[in-house]
């Protein structure tokens, strides 16, 4: 059974090769082998966004004004965005300056110690005055003393002449009552210098106690002082908060994202607008872990998609991720994937967005050009397909029939390929071949010419 089916087949196919030699060949469309450029490149899927996108947040806690800017309005550098409401920041101010005042005169109260500086010389010239009378008063205990023992030596005398009846009972009487007024005015003598020495005791306190209140309110001005130095600081805090209250656009460029809108307290840190410039708009692609290899800084690229318009435009690749990250395709496969970053040449980015209004987020498609040859045997890369053994081959027009070749290739792209070997310069190719086409059909062009690169 088997040779009958053999012996079928090679009927049919020698019918078929006396058929072709006998008729002018199947017509195939053909392309021809030329020297040109080749441009490798890495198409991918990409997406317009922002290197940073500018937040502006509620400085600290407070009320939040009305936001009235809106998605896509244009803010200049310094353009005032969002406040918190004046009143509040200013009768927070006002208190500092009054706490700050009110120390303020405390320290020069305090300060002043003109009174105490009085007092103290006073007290010294009165304690210079309390020792004079003391002075005195010892003085005067010592001639009472005097008297005293002169009053007491008359007395003995009187007595011993009355016992001799030379003395009347008068000048007796006499002599004992200058002796008892003696004994009392050195008595009293001495009472009074107890009573100034003790005074003098209690004068000679005041010159201290005037000076220890006078170091009492030099240590109350340096409390104080410490008291207006955190007032100062307060009075900053509540200087810089006023200022800070008033939130501005830190660059030129457009309002991307509006997330309060109303008049409302809101916390310290609350995100209120997101401002991106624009004319800082640049492309992230994800490109396949495989294929980021051939990808270096400073690489060509065209930008193209309905985004940017019937027109693709120049960049150039600004950089790399160093990590890659798992994505899962449209397909459910999960691919690796690394970041780069292309940024647009500057001409073109300010005319996309002036005309086309180019934003954040806009889908578009990078082609990355890697690598480059000027002048290179090119053919359609429709034309090539591989062998039984994975080799490239080719169908090549010679002599009227198509002769499979096995081709060396060089640089490959979507359009063309590179043939480093098998294919001369000049000769027709197939474009893609039917599976039923074999090698030594005869074929004939339908036409040629060739894809672009």
């Amino acid at each position: 059974m088997r040779w009958i089916l053999a012996v079928v087949a090679l009927s049919l196919l020698a019918a078929a090769v006396v058929y072709s030699s006998l008729t002018a060949g199947a017509v195939v469309e053909c392309a021809p082998a030329e020297k040109r450029e080749i441009r490798e490149f890495v198409d991918e899927q990409a997406q317009t966004r922002l290197p940073i996108a500018h937040l502006i947040t509620t400085p600290f806690e407070g009320r939040v004004e009305a936001v009235a800017l809106a998605e896509g309005n244009a803010v200049k550098k310094g353009d005032v965005v969002a406040t918190l409401v004046p009143r509040d920041l200013e009768l927070s101010l006002e208190e500092a300056q009054a706490a700050k005042r009110r120390l303020d005169a405390s320290i020069r109260e305090s300060g002043d110690k003109s009174v105490e500086k009085t007092t103290w010389t006073q007290s010294l010239e009165y304690v210079k005055s309390m020792v004079a009378r003391v002075q005195a008063a010892q003085a005067r205990v010592e001639s009472g003393l005097a008297k005293l023992d002169y009053a007491n030596k008359t007395l003995a005398r009187i007595r011993a002449l009355r016992e001799l009846n030379n003395a009347s009972e008068d000048q007796l009487n006499s002599a004992e009552l200058s002796q008892v007024e003696a004994q009392v005015d050195y008595r009293q003598d001495q009472l009074v210098l107890k009573a100034l020495e003790a005074m003098l005791a209690a004068t000679q306190l005041v010159p201290t106690v005037v000076e220890r209140y006078m170091d009492r309110k030099d240590l109350t001005v340096a409390v104080l002082e410490n008291e207006r130095a955190q007032a100062d600081v307060r009075l900053r805090i509540e200087q810089r908060d006023m200022e800070r209250g008033v939130m501005r656009s830190p660059v030129d460029g457009v309002v991307l994202e509006r997330l309060e809108q109303n008049e409302r307290f809101l916390p310290g840190g609350t995100v209120l607008l997101k401002i991106g410039a624009t004319e800082q708009l640049e492309v992230e692609a994800d490109v396949l872990s495989q294929d980021v290899g051939r990808v270096r800084a400073g690489q060509e690229v065209e930008i193209y998609g309905p985004a940017v318009g019937s027109e693709a435009v120049r960049g150039t690749v600004d950089r790399i991720y160093p990590a890659g990250f798992t994505k899962v395709s449209s397909l459910g496969v999960e691919q690796q994937r690394v970041k780069v970053i292309v940024r647009f040449a500057s001409a073109d980015l300010v005319r996309l967005v002036a005309e086309r209004k180019l934003g954040v987020g806009y889908r578009v498609r990078v082609r990355i050009f890697t690598q480059v040859k000027p002048q290179a045997l090119v053919v359609p890369r429709a034309s090539l397909f591989r062998g039984p053994d994975g080799r490239w081959r080719v169908f090549a027009l010679r002599d009227g029939r198509a002769r499979q070749v096995v081709v060396e290739v060089g640089l490959m792209n979507d359009q063309a390929v590179e043939i480093a070997g098998g294919v001369n310069e000049g000769e027709l190719v197939v474009l893609a071949p039917e599976s039923t086409l074999v090698d030594g059909t005869r074929i004939r062009p339908a036409e040629t010419g060739g894809n672009s690169q």
